[in-house]
């Protein structure tokens, strides 16, 4: 008599020990390399469309920093992240600005080596060690996020702007437009939300409506429960805090502005090659594109350099090259050393309290 195959029977050697959840974080993980891979192949290839990079030039520009100015970059980075952390903690109250830091952070890393919701997740880990109620925290954590995203998208205004006093064409910038016009709905829609929970439950069930034409699975009803309860948690210290974490956001873009132009200094490129407002431009044109995976690693960065080199032309290009490595390096590297560093402070603090 021939034996009945197990459930596991016809599964690939080497994987019938591996749970469901490991399998799946595998498989996150290969693709997200796969995306930073395909990051990197456009990288190359726009880099290479702007022109043909000195690579040897680019290494002697980052082998001539100092120790105090990596200091006086980490410094700046800090400030950075203070500042990205400022409409956490005005949004829940409950936390301080080193948890609304340590939780922004230890997300942020989640994102980038771990499946969705982990992200989420541990926010609601740190918020229950904390004593702040679920709820509270997920909607302060809504709003962080939607301030963000309003000020990302309405960068190119600021871009516009600055291109008044300087010497450069506006040109088509159809993308940029759409971007802005992507920041004023949302900003609309938030305070839509807030302002009376028919207007809560309307922005949401036309949200899902329109969602749903591209994923059938999405109820609009629940869409529009989703605003209500938000309001319900978020409304009361909206109108204070908006304004706030709105200025907070805007400052800290114009910190990481800092941040990159420094990098320009340190590596080489001076002031009379690329002026400080030229950054600008370059940089708030490119900002929208860091809703791509990684804060758009690479294209981002050629977007820069494509504007930089138009502007000063093409000796300016390996300094920049240079300057846009060591900006990722500790926008990107720093950043995520530091969401590890405040993971395991956090998970410390919870074994200590436990232990006593």
């Amino acid at each position: 008599m021939t034996a009945t195959p197990g459930p596991d029977a016809e599964a690939p050697r080497g994987s019938r020990s591996l749970p469901a959840g490991v399998r799946t974080h595998r498989s996150f993980l290969i693709r997200r390399v796969l995306v930073l891979v395909l990051l990197v192949a456009i990288a190359w290839t726009l880099f290479n469309l702007v022109g043909q990079i000195d690579w040897g030039a680019v290494r002697d520009a980052l082998g001539q920093l100092d120790l105090w100015e990596l200091v006086v970059l980490l410094v700046v980075l800090v400030v950075r992240q203070v500042l990205d952390s400022v409409p956490l903690r005005l949004y829940t109250p409950e936390v301080t600005i080193l948890r609304a830091m340590m939780n922004d952070l230890g997300a942020k890393l989640m994102v980038a080596v771990a499946p969705p919701p982990s992200d989420f997740a541990l926010r609601i880990s740190m918020f229950g060690s904390w004593g702040v109620p679920t709820p509270v925290g997920l909607a302060g954590t809504a709003m962080n996020m939607v301030t963000f995203y309003i000020i990302r998208f309405l960068t190119p205004l600021a871009g516009f702007v600055v291109l008044l006093g300087v010497e450069q064409p506006p040109g088509i910038r159809l993308l940029d437009l759409l971007w802005i016009a992507a920041g004023v709905l949302l900003f609309i829609a938030v305070l839509l939300v807030v302002r009376s929970v028919a207007l809560a439950r309307w922005v949401g069930s036309t949200a899902g409506r329109w969602v749903r034409k591209v994923r059938r699975q999405v109820d609009p009803d629940a869409w529009a429960e989703s605003c209500v309860t938000f309001r319900r948690d978020i409304a009361d210290r909206f109108y204070g805090a908006f304004p706030l974490a709105l200025l907070s956001q805007a400052v800290m873009l114009a910190v990481e502005l800092v941040l990159v132009v420094l990098c320009l200094r340190f590596v080489g490129v001076g002031s009379d090659q690329v002026g400080f407002w030229d950054v600008a431009v370059a940089f708030l044109f490119a900002y929208p594109m860091t809703i791509l995976p990684f804060n758009g690693l690479g294209v981002v960065d050629a977007l820069i350099a494509a504007s930089l080199v138009q502007v000063a032309g093409h000796d300016v290009e390996a300094g920049v090259v240079a300057a846009l490595i060591l900006w990722r390096i500790f926008t990107l590297g720093g950043a995520y050393a530091m969401g590890a560093a405040s993971i395991l402070v956090w998970r410390h603090g919870v074994r200590t309290r436990a232990a006593t």
